[in-house]
């Protein structure tokens, strides 16, 4: 029990004592007739004079019990957090990581898992495109007749059923957007000085991306029949072509449907979009139109930026732990306050296991790798417990011994993942943080318990002692009253009484 409870406790049994001081005077004073006795102050002394001491000490013990799960939730949640922060470096993610640097400008890459440093000489054809079409021209309201238009796209395709409702341009464009089965044509109109154009686009980009419209059940006919076009994709890694179905209502492209074209070190490839993941592993490329013919220095490197980020993060998070679990445990001589997880064999077994992991070495023999070999070390007061880092040592480390670095943070025993499964084994259901806490949970339910039964006792006592002493207030009322009609017949020490005036 801390010393405030302690404190506490001591204070509520002094109050106790002084009221039933009180209360006793009340019972003296009601003895002598000078006045009644003041029952419910005496009920309420002689009540909390039984019961102050048991209700002191249970809320010192719930008061003590929260504190100490509260502490503990501020070691989990720090311990949490550098679990979540140092995932990565243990499962090996980090020291993976890839930079990409192009010498040019319209292509960029990024680097993921299974890339390897190099550089790669790219040159870049055409960029992929989307197909657009452009029908002739007509009158925004002319009415085209009734029928069926499909559109189809990559092998999918909808129908479009064309009446009275819809037969303008604008309401064809509104049918084909609004179609549930569109496979990815959108439709937009376009007036010119000469009229109305009807604009279809392919969502996607690549050569076999390529839009056709065919007409069919025509009843009626002032222009439906002139929507047809076949596109025909090119299979040589040129440019899509178009038939109309009406070479007097000729449809134009105004973009063609076709593939990236690119070598990577003088081998030809293609790609449908310009995001480009096969060609080189582990690494996907961006092409833009301004990278179209030209032919540039693709770099791999190591990115130990984003690695030296990583470990910094990493030291961070461990001396959050470290101060937090030395605020838990602050004690000074000279204050009456201590951390609530002073002297706790549970945060004493975390504190040392994780002081172990980070000052021990990896590997075995002249071998191992200690963090120190990376530029990290402990301050130069052993009792603080937190780590420095030299990053002119780490950015060394990182650039010419990288290997040094993936063997102190190898996925299978490096410092991380020994830190990450530690974590995980203090703080896993059934693990020491949650076998105290489910201890500490099961003493407050105990406290309000006891608290309920102390609180039924109280009731039933403060009845009995307002029964017994109401009676006796009235005993010695009735007592006194009795005392006074026999002085004043007989007389007592200062009177002589109304029956010795009457002698004869």
């Amino acid at each position: 029990m801390s010393s405030i409870s302690t404190t506490s406790s001591a204070a509520s049994t002094a109050a106790a004592n002084s009221a039933l001081q009180s209360a006793a005077q009340s019972i003296i004073s009601g003895s002598t007739g000078n006045s009644s006795m003041d029952v419910s102050t005496l009920v309420t002394a002689l009540v909390n004079a039984k019961t102050a001491g048991q209700t002191a000490a249970l809320s010192a013990q719930q008061t003590s019990d929260n504190t100490t799960l509260s502490a503990y939730g501020a070691l989990s949640s720090a311990l949490s957090a550098l679990q979540s922060g140092i995932t990565n470096l243990a499962n090996g993610t980090t020291l993976s990581t890839f930079s990409a640097t192009a010498s040019g400008t319209g292509l960029t890459a990024t680097a993921g898992a299974g890339a390897v440093a190099g550089s790669y000489s790219v040159g870049v054809t055409q960029i992929a495109s989307s197909q657009a079409l452009s029908s002739a021209a007509f009158g925004a309201t002319t009415q085209l007749g009734a029928g069926t238009l499909t559109v189809s796209l990559g092998g999918k395709s909808m129908d479009i059923n064309v009446d009275s409702t819809n037969n303008t341009l604008s309401g064809i464009a509104a049918a084909i957007n609004s179609s549930s089965s569109n496979p990815g044509v959108t439709a937009t109109i376009v007036t010119g000085t000469d009229g109305a154009h009807l604009v279809l686009r392919a969502a996607n980009t690549g050569a076999s991306n390529v839009i056709n419209v065919s007409t069919s059940n025509i009843t009626s006919d002032t222009g439906l029949s002139s929507l047809g076009v076949t596109s025909t994709a090119s299979t040589t890694g040129g440019q899509s072509s178009i038939t109309s179905a009406n070479s007097s209502s000729a449809w134009t492209q105004s973009g063609f449907a076709q593939d990236a074209e690119f070598t990577v070190g003088g081998i030809a490839a293609s790609s449908s979009t310009n995001s480009v993941t096969s060609a080189i592993s582990g690494v996907t490329m961006n092409l833009t139109a301004a990278s179209a013919g030209t032919t540039q220095t693709l770099t791999i490197a190591t990115d130990t930026t984003s690695q030296s980020t990583a470990i910094n993060n990493f030291v961070s998070l461990y001396n959050t732990v470290v101060t937090t679990m030395s605020t838990l445990t602050s004690f000074s001589s000279g204050s009456s306050s201590q951390g609530p997880l002073l002297g706790d064999s549970t945060l004493q077994t975390i504190k040392n296991t994780l002081a172990s992991i980070v000052g021990s070495s990896v590997g075995s023999g002249s071998t191992g790798t200690t963090l120190a070999s990376i530029g990290i070390t402990l301050k130069d007061d052993p009792a603080d417990g937190t780590m420095v880092v030299d990053n002119t040592a780490l950015s060394t480390a990182l650039t010419a011994n990288p290997a040094t670095v993936a063997s102190l943070f190898n996925s299978t025993n490096g410092i991380a993942e020994q830190l990450n499964s530690s974590i995980t084994t203090f703080t896993q259901t059934g693990g020491i943080i949650d076998t105290r806490n489910t201890a500490l949970n099961a003493d407050l339910k105990s406290i309000t318990t006891q608290q309920t039964a102390l609180a039924d006792y109280t009731a039933q006592l403060t009845s009995q002692y307002q029964a017994q002493f109401t009676a006796l207030n009235t005993l010695m009322a009735t007592m006194n009253n009795n005392s006074q009609y026999l002085t004043a017949l007989f007389g007592g020490t200062n009177s002589a009484g109304a029956l010795a005036t009457n002698k004869s």
